[in-house]
């Protein structure tokens, strides 16, 4: 089925997307954390001015930019004023202990810093000092660190400057000079296929890597989405995913610059705090990852709570209960990627039909796919399960540091290692990774196929499938399952039951039943920790 992609009107850039929301919205608010309201009039005068501080000290097209800082308007400001010059906002992770953060700051070449002090019990300017040990006692612009070459100058948010650091202040007065005019000069030739961002990748499978996203397509891809979606002028979205992630900065962010909504963040997630903060905001949809969803309705404090302005997100059992059974009809999910900037596959129609159920939507309008044989690089036929490759307008411009034919195919394909099959309706099933794919005794599993059934189970709120090694038989089929509260479900019935759906050789010879899903590890992305579950599972059955 072919459906129309959907751009904005104006020239897909940084500069004139926050100029076209504050013409739209002026007074409106953005962003909202703690007491502090960001419109979307302050967007774009508070980003002008670092910017032109940026300017004044050498930041040009093209330079990177690192952005330390946890979700608010500091952290939003930031990522604007870098990319509204033509700089390459480099998204740094919060979370990311000194190792990481020494890797991350010098694998993007980083020409300067905006860091915020601290966050919590983060000192990041001691983090830094760790990271670059280096920098302690240098001064300020005039950086010369063997271990991270290309930093110049580091500038924080809140916090006392050390002789290495300046303050965002002194970075604002040092571009008091630069004329409005002038500013606009520059953003005059910044254009969409310039580089705009670098996205490092969670780490839930491999190593992160940076995905390196022009301005056309980070401007263009959430508004093409914001057209799928239930998403009004009037709404205001609660997330506690970080905006130095895709599902934060293009998902929710850009569209609500697009829809007029205003996101509320908060400085940590904390059930009690959290649901007063949505009541307190008149929070219309909700939108994070399961865990978050199950501690809000377990605490106490959710049936004191008036949550009745909630409309609409992912989390059903908060919807008013008039709207929770609307909300359970039968919809597609989405696949997406950090490469793709969020979702590849999409659609927002409801009901599913019987036939339909697990579909992930179709292809979203501008990308195109293709099922491959991953030996053989042959397309399948209709109905066949391969790797997913993919290319169209939100596809990365590459790996930042990776050659272009060690990441697509001459003819501009991306193999995104997942697996699944499109329908001859334009269907699309996600089926697990490739790399998961279980060979034992000669016969090939698809990890995904067995956690359905397993999911299927009414006891069951979430299931992981591996292979572990197997001296005979190469690899056995492994699972876990985590239930829902209150319910019980021993290893033999649920044994039993799968075998009665699947194949005998799918049938999982172990399954490891977990009372909670926050007994397993989580990775800060909120996804499962695969590799540390699958180090668990062949632990404890591992040659049995």
């Amino acid at each position: 089925m072919k459906r129309e992609t959907s751009f904005p009107a104006f020239v897909p850039t940084s500069a004139n997307l926050v100029r076209e929301s504050a013409r739209r919205f002026e007074d409106k608010t953005l962003v909202v954390l703690d007491s502090e309201r960001l419109t979307f009039a302050d967007l774009e005068s508070k980003s002008a001015e670092i910017a032109k501080g940026l300017l004044a000290i050498g930041v040009t097209k093209g330079a990177k930019v690192g952005l330390l800082a946890p979700n608010g308007p500091d952290w939003v400001i930031g990522l604007f004023a870098i990319t509204r010059i033509g700089a390459v906002a480099v998204l740094l992770n919060t979370y990311n202990k000194v190792p990481e953060l020494n890797r991350t700051l010098r694998h993007s070449d980083q020409f300067a810093l905006l860091t915020v002090g601290h966050h919590l019990s983060n000192d990041y300017l001691d983090r830094i000092e760790q990271a670059a040990p280096g920098i302690v006692g240098q001064k300020n612009e005039h950086l010369m660190i063997g271990s991270h070459p290309f930093l110049r100058s580091v500038w924080t948010w809140s916090a006392e400057p050390r002789s290495w650091c300046g303050s965002m202040s002194d970075l604002v007065r040092r571009g008091a000079h630069i004329s409005d005019e002038f500013l606009a000069e520059v953003e005059s030739e910044v254009h969409p296929a310039d580089p705009m961002v670098f996205v490092y990748s969670s780490g839930s499978t491999s190593d992160p890597k940076a995905a390196v996203h022009s301005h056309g397509a980070t401007v263009r891809h959430a508004h093409n989405l914001w057209q799928m979606r239930d998403l009004q002028d009037d709404d205001v979205l609660y997330t506690p995913m970080p905006l130095f992630w895709v599902g934060g900065f293009s998902y929710t962010l850009i569209a609500c610059m697009y829809a007029g909504a205003a996101v509320v963040f908060e400085e940590q997630f904390e059930p009690s705090a959290t649901l007063e903060l949505i009541e307190r905001e008149r929070v219309t949809q909700v939108l994070g990852w399961p865990h978050i969803g199950k501690a809000l309705v377990d605490h106490p404090d959710f049936k004191t709570r008036d949550l009745s302005c909630i409309r609409a997100g992912n989390f059903t059992a908060l919807l008013p209960p008039d709207l929770q059974a609307e909300a359970e009809i039968p919809k597609a999910t989405s696949l997406g990627m950090t490469e793709t900037l969020g979702p590849h596959t999409f659609d927002s129609r409801q009901p599913l039909p019987p036939d339909k159920i697990g579909s992930f939507g179709y292809s979203v309008p501008g990308v195109e796919h293709k099922i491959v044989d991953p030996i053989t690089g042959e397309e399948m036929p209709t109905g066949s399960v391969g790797e997913v490759w993919l290319r169209g307008y939100s596809l990365m411009l590459g790996f930042h540091k990776r050659e272009r034919a060690d990441t697509f195919t001459p003819d501009g394909w991306y193999r995104t290692g997942d697996a699944g099959r499109f329908d001859a309706d334009g269907h699309f099933y996600f089926t697990g990774r490739m790399g998961d794919l279980i060979k034992t005794s000669g016969m090939n599993v698809t990890p995904r196929e067995v956690e359905e059934v397993l999911e299927a189970m009414p006891e069951v709120v979430l299931a992981f499938v591996a292979g572990i090694e197997h001296a005979v038989r190469g690899q056995d089929v492994v699972a876990l399952v985590a239930l829902r509260p209150g319910h019980s479900l021993d290893e033999a019935t649920a044994r039993a039951r799968v075998k009665e759906q699947i194949a005998n050789y799918k049938v999982p010879r172990h399954i490891a039943v977990f009372s909670d899903q926050n007994q397993l590890p989580w990775l800060d992305s909120g996804k499962l920790d695969r590799r540390r579950v699958t180090a668990m599972l062949a632990e404890r059955f591992g040659e049995s």
